[in-house]
Formats: structure tokens, sequence, C-alpha cells
């Protein structure tokens, strides 16, 4: 199932469509495929590419376009992987930043490097907070 954009959708000012997410998503995780740090983690867990990365079009699609294509829970499925750590999201990022600012205009990098932040940053948060229960205020 396909939604159209959201007419307030961050991506839509800056050319940001499905062939662009299709494009980037490719092509970052053929990189994170062949990268020493993440590679590992992904190919233990990954065993049918092309259903994951649709999964991951259908996820960009809903937070740059906000198709509501994507319907999965990330969180419970990352604080599950015990090795991730901040070693990985700081390669995450620098080599989706690196990928995005190839692959995009510099406004659309902008606006997926900028999401791509604020994702990780919750991401380690309900990690830790998963992992240290005590830290709830």
């Amino acid at each position: 199932m396909s939604t159209l954009p959201h007419p307030k959708a961050p991506g839509l000012e800056v050319g940001i469509d499905e062939a662009v997410i299709a494009r980037l998503v490719d092509r970052f995780y053929a990189r994170v495929r062949q990268d020493e740090i993440l590679g590992p983690v992904f190919a233990a867990r990954i065993e049918d590419w092309d259903a994951h990365l649709i999964k991951l079009c259908a996820f960009w699609s809903s937070v740059v376009l906000m198709t509501g294509r994507y319907k999965g829970r990330p969180m419970p499925v990352h604080a599950a992987i015990a090795e991730i750590s901040d070693v990985h999201f700081e390669r995450w990022l620098r080599l989706f930043a690196e990928t995005a600012q190839s692959v995009c205009a510099p406004e659309a990098a902008a606006v997926f490097i900028d999401r791509a932040k604020r994702i990780a940053e919750s991401l380690r948060w309900g990690i830790s907070l998963a992992r240290n229960p005590s830290q709830i205020p």
C-alpha cells in the first residue's frame, strides 16, 4: 500500500520523492553491508535484503514524505541487539551523511541528515532506557 506524500512533508519542498529515497537507501545499505563495523551486525540478522530494503524505503518515506507507509516498531528491534553501541550509531550517521550528500541535492541531503540524527538520538535514548530501566526519572 502506498499513500501520497503529506502536503507539508519536509521532503517535498526539497525535491525528495520515492525514487530519491530508493536510491539513497540502496546505496547506503550497500555501503553498510561492506562496512567492517556495521556489516557484521546486519549480516547476523538480515536474511532477505530485498524485503529489508523495501521496509527501509517505507520507513524513510514515512519520515521525509509523511506517507504513513511504514508500520513497524524500530525501537524494540534495535534495543534487542546487545552489541549496538555509540560506535555503531556514530558510524551509521557518518556513512548515512556521506551517502546522502553524494546521492541527493544539498537541500534534500540536509533533510535526510537532520532526520537521521533525530532518529539516532531517539534510538540511543530508548536503548539506554531499555538496558538501564533504573534511569527512568
